[in-house]
Formats: structure tokens, C-alpha cells, sequence
């Protein structure tokens, strides 16, 4: 039997090893970043062009690499990190497994220029599916400076499957904010397609965070810190009321190494426990400092899987660490009636009544103040109480053909709403029952794609623009949908570094809240866009649609819910929202007179 066993080439073997650790342009990104931090450098500098399809590179001023080195740094599993299996467990850098530029040159054509400062002259090496075209020697600044063009040329495949480029830029512009929030000593400069996109300067970490994130974190940043014999924690939470529908702003580093971790995400949601709204996420960048023996971080090629050896631990620290920091900063609802010396002058001036408008629209301002107020209301239930004394008694009396004329039977004489939530209605069949947010959200879907569609979007001039603040990463999506949303009907302007000026909204969404619209938009953009895949068009109808409908809850009119049912009728399909949910059910005479024992 002849054998069948062979080694593999070199090159195939990396595109292998390239399938694990470069997953996408992202991928490089970061790990060409985590090699520049290592170097020590002081300022870095990332170009994209194409969503990293077309150029990624990477330039620092770290201590560079001789001749030799940089050859050697091509080659799989060399590095400079480890010399032992004892290092594995006392790793404080970023990198350590000596594959990521030799995975990145098996599937690129990569350019390698670099100068350490004890030499004058630098060395060029290009790389072409890691095969070596080119060394030699280069003028060159002190550091290192990387070049990665075409990422994934010789694997048409892989380079097919990836996103469209706003999709991959978003990934590209997480993780560069995930080691520019990690290293806020650095001085980062990023650029996407000869643009500046973003300068940050060396400086605290509450000032990157808020250069990152924009000026709106100053006001809801609150420090958090504990120590132990096990760890160090400090960082920072934002506040339940800034809480965002989307995750993508929470941050776990464990010795400046980002990673991800639902056992520890479950500790700060736990503390934040009763003051978010149901579905949404708060921000908070939260670092740990333990021991590398305790930690073992070679679990994965991305290296954002962490093993601790006390686990439940960390978790009780980390939760103690944020409850404090929410009770130490007043984030938690409260009131203050020595807070606000005018309000309590015009209580005092004011009737019963209208003071009570004034305390709930000055001091009950956000959807989760309200929810409170509600649930106290309800546990009091004086204003039932006070109803049920001043209500003059009712006759109630049941009337029978024997005593009731003839009378035209009107279809609206059925069309009642239950519990705010669903609108009654008697058809042919039977009973009608429509879920209103659902109806309304497949109602203005079909709007939205229409005008998406036409171009035909109208729209209504705000009395008062608004400014709306936003992350370099929102602001170049925005940026890049800018068509689409103004076929929506918004009318903005670009206002400033990462700001835009609201100036209309859709002719058919009630005015006043125009920031809160557009910021919404984005929100459920993303949020759709994580766990749907859908076109960018029907995507943005479908943000609209659910941002603007009616809520479940609110009380409508008769008019109303009759307008909800005819538009409904005249969708394309009325029977289901966007996402495949029923809209209305019919509940047919043969079935309620089955309840009766009716024959």
C-alpha cells in the first residue's frame, strides 16, 4: 500500500492558519494594531480604503525590526513574545502566537517597511501569497509601517462571502475602538478612504471615551472601581435613562486585552437590574487587572475568549463594582425636591391639578420616570379611589327585541379597542381582533418602501432644528445612506465634527421629536442589521416603520382604529409585519359557539 500521508506546502498551510485568524478585513485591522501597540508605540496611524478590501495599513513609531526580524516575523509561529511554555502564563502583551503576519501575507499582497532607531537605513519586503517578491534595503522612518492590499485575491471564495462595505467597515471601526479605548496613552490617527475620520490624542480615558463616542458621554459617564487580592477594576458606566436599544458600547478588557464574556455581561446587567428598559443595553468600559497566572487566554486564534480560574469571583466583583458606582452617582431614579427651588415656588402657586402636570412633566421627563410613577400610582390607587366617590350610580338595564325598535346595524357599532392593545372589529367570518403596533408597523413598511422606492418621500420643516451628536462609526454610516434617509423624508445637514443638523421628518411622524426619531432610525438599522438579513432599503423602511408606529397601549379613537383597518386591508400583504409576525387573527363564529356547546 503506497503511502498517503504528506506534509503540507508552506503556502497552503497559512491560507489554513489564515482561515482561523483573518476572518475578514477586521480581523487584520486588529491584529496589525495589537502588533504596533506592542512595539511601544506612541502614535499609530490606520488607512482604509474599501472597507479594507482594496488597503489597510497600519504606521507606527514603535522600535521597528533589523533585517533579519522582519523576514523572521513572516514566517508561521515566530515571535518575540515567548521563549518558553512558562511565558504562556505570564503574558502581558497583546500577541504571542507568531501567526498573524504570515497569516495575513498568505492571503494578500502585503508591503513590510521598517527601521529600528539604531539603524539608518530600513528594510522593504513584499510579500505576495507568501511568497517573498521583493527585499531591500529602504529610507524609512523609525517604526514599522504595514501595507495589505487585496485582501483575499488568491481566495475568490472567501473575498465573495464578505459584507457589503458598510458592514465590514462597522467591524473595522469596532475594533479600532476597542484598542483605542484599551490604550487611551496612544496617540491614534484613522482615515478611511483619504478622509480623516477621527484624531485622538494621548490622554485619560474618560476623554477618549468621549471623543470616540461623542460630547453627549460627558454628562452620563460615571466612574467605577474596586480592588482585591484578585483583581483591580476601574472604568466607567453610563447612565439607565442613555441605555440603547443595540449592543455594540459595552467593553470588558482584561489586562488591556478586549474580550468577550456573557458570564461577566450578566454581572453589570444584573446590577443595572430594574432601571433599563426591557431590551435595552447600557454603556460601560470596565477594566481588569489580575495576575496572567490566574487567566489563560490561548483558548482562541482571536484571543477574546478568557479562562479564569475563579470565575465566580471576578463575577461578584465586578457586580459590587457597578452597584456602587450607580448608588455612589445618584444613576438610579430618584427624587429630589430641594433640587429645583422653582418647581416647588410653582407648586405652591398652582392648583392641585396643575401642579400635578408640572412635577410630571419637569421631573418625570423620561419613559422610565413615567413607568415608576405609574407603577406607584397603581400601587396607591388613590385616583381610582377618588373616581369611584364622585362616579354617579348607572342603571344598568338589558335590552330585548320585545322593547328595542328596529335599528340599521353599523359595521363601527363593533369596532371597540381592548386593553389598548388590540382593535375588535366584527367581519363576515367573525371577530376581527387586530394588534395595532403590528398593523401599523406593516402599514408604514410599505410607506417607507414606496417612497424608498420613488425617491417621493415628503417631508415637514422643523420650527426648531435640532443638533444630534454621533460616533465617528454612526456618523460614516449615516454619511453613507444619506440618499436613502432623505427619500424617507428627513431633511439634515452635516453640523460640526460627527454632528448633524435635523431640519425635517417625515411629513406622516408628528413633530417635537425629531432627535429622537433620527437617533432611532440608526439604532434599529443596526439592531436589524445584526439579526436580519435584509437589503439596505427595506431595512430603513423597517427601522421607520417601527420607530414611528403607534405603541401598544396608547388609547385611539374610533376614526382612528377604522383608518388603521382600512389601510391595513389595502397592504400588499396585511397579514403579516416585515418580520413575519400575524398582524390580526379572526376568531370565527363556529369557534365561540363551540365555547357555548352550541350544536
Amino acid at each position: 500500500m503506497p503511502d498517503i500521508i504528506q506534509l503540507l506546502p508552506d503556502a497552503i498551510a497559512n491560507q489554513i492558519a489564515a482561515g482561523e485568524v483573518v476572518q475578514r478585513p477586521a480581523s487584520a485591522v486588529k491584529e496589525l494594531l495589537e502588533n504596533s501597540v506592542d512595539a511601544g508605540a506612541r502614535r499609530i496611524t490606520l488607512i482604509i480604503k474599501d472597507a479594507g478590501k482594496s488597503l489597510i495599513q497600519v504606521v507606527d513609531d514603535g522600535i521597528g525590526m533589523s533585517e533579519t526580524d522582519a523576514r523572521l516575523s513572516l514566517e508561521r509561529h515566530a515571535t518575540s513574545k515567548i521563549r518558553k511554555t512558562e511565558d504562556l502564563f505570564t503574558l502581558r502583551t497583546m500577541g504571542f502566537r507568531g501567526e498573524a503576519l504570515a497569516s495575513i501575507a498568505a492571503v494578500s499582497q502585503m508591503e513590510l517597511k521598517t527601521r529600528p532607531a539604531d539603524r539608518e537605513i530600513g528594510t522593504l519586503i513584499y510579500v505576495e501569497g507568501s511568497e517573498v517578491r521583493r527585499q531591500e534595503p529602504v529610507a524609512a522612518e523609525v517604526g514599522t509601517s504595514v501595507s495589505v492590499r487585496n485582501l483575499f485575491f488568491n481566495i475568490p471564495a472567501r473575498r465573495n462571502f464578505l459584507k457589503s462595505n458598510s458592514v465590514e467597515l462597522r467591524h473595522i471601526n469596532e475594533e479600532f475602538q476597542r484598542i483605542a479605548i484599551a490604550h487611551p496613552h496612544i496617540a491614534f490617527t484613522y482615515y478611511i478612504n483619504d478622509t480623516l475620520e477621527c484624531e485622538l490624542p494621548p490622554g485619560k480615558l474618560s476623554h477618549r471615551i468621549v471623543s470616540l463616542f461623542g460630547k453627549s458621554y460627558q454628562k452620563q459617564l460615571a466612574p467605577c472601581s474596586e480592588e482585591t487580592d484578585l483583581v483591580k477594576l476601574h472604568g466607567y458606566v453610563g447612565r439607565p435613562d442613555a441605555a440603547k436599544r443595540t449592543r455594540g458600547e459595552q467593553f470588558i478588557f482584561v489586562n488591556n486585552r478586549f474580550i468577550r464574556s456573557n458570564y461577566l455581561h450578566h454581572a453589570v446587567m444584573t446590577a443595572f437590574e430594574g432601571l433599563l428598559p426591557e431590551g435595552a443595553y447600557p454603556f460601560y468600559t470596565i477594566f481588569l487587572e489580575i495576575d496572567p497566572r490566574h487567566i489563560d487566554v490561548n483558548i482562541h486564534p482571536t484571543k477574546t475568549e478568557i479562562k479564569f480560574d475563579d470565575e465566580r469571583s471576578i463575577y461578584g466583583v465586578v457586580l459590587a463594582a457597578v452597584r456602587q458606582a450607580i448608588g455612589a452617582h445618584n444613576l438610579m431614579p430618584a427624587i429630589d425636591f430641594q433640587e429645583d427651588v422653582n418647581i416647588m415656588t410653582r407648586l405652591e402657586k398652582a392648583s392641585s391639578e396643575q401642579a400635578r402636570e408640572i412635577y410630571f412633566d419637569e421631573r418625570f421627563n423620561t419613559p422610565l420616570q413615567r413607568s415608576n410613577l405609574k407603577r406607584w400610582e397603581e400601587l396607591l390607587d388613590t385616583s381610582t379611589l377618588a373616581q369611584a366617590s364622585t362616579q354617579p350610580v348607572r342603571e344598568l338595564r338589558f335590552e330585548s327585541a320585545v322593547n328595542q325598535p328596529d335599528q340599521p346595524t353599523a359595521v363601527d357599532r363593533w369596532l371597540v379597542q381592548l386593553d389598548n392593545r388590540y382593535i375588535l372589529r366584527q367581519v363576515r367570518a367573525g371577530l376581527m381582533i387586530v394588534d395595532q403596533q403590528a398593523a401599523h408597523e406593516r402599514i408604514l413598511f410599505e410607506r417607507n418602501l414606496d417612497r424608498l422606492m420613488n425617491r417621493s418621500g415628503e417631508s415637514q420643516q422643523s420650527l426648531f432644528p435640532q443638533t444630534v451628536e454621533m460616533s465617528p462609526a454612526d456618523f460614516a454610516l449615516i454619511l453613507e445612506m444619506t440618499p436613502e434617509i432623505r427619500a424617507l423624508g428627513f431633511r439634515f445637514e452635516v453640523f460640526g465634527r460627527y454632528s448633524f443638523l435635523i431640519e425635517g421628518i417625515p411629513a406622516h411622524v408628528n413633530a417635537g421629536r425629531e432627535k429622537e426619531l433620527f437617533e432611532g432610525l440608526l439604532e434599529q438599522f443596526k439592531l436589524n442589521q445584526a439579526t436580519l438579513s435584509l437589503p439596505i432599503n427595506e431595512n430603513l423602511a423597517l427601522a421607520l416603520a417601527r420607530r414611528a408606529s403607534i405603541r401598544s397601549g396608547q388609547p385611539l379613537q374610533k376614526e382612528e382604529m377604522a383608518s388603521i383597518i382600512d389601510q391595513l386591508m389595502a397592504c400588499r400583504t396585511p397579514n403579516l409585519t416585515p418580520d413575519g409576525k400575524p398582524t390580526f387573527f379572526i376568531f370565527e363564529f363556529g369557534k365561540i359557539e363551540s365555547y357555548f356547546s352550541r350544536p
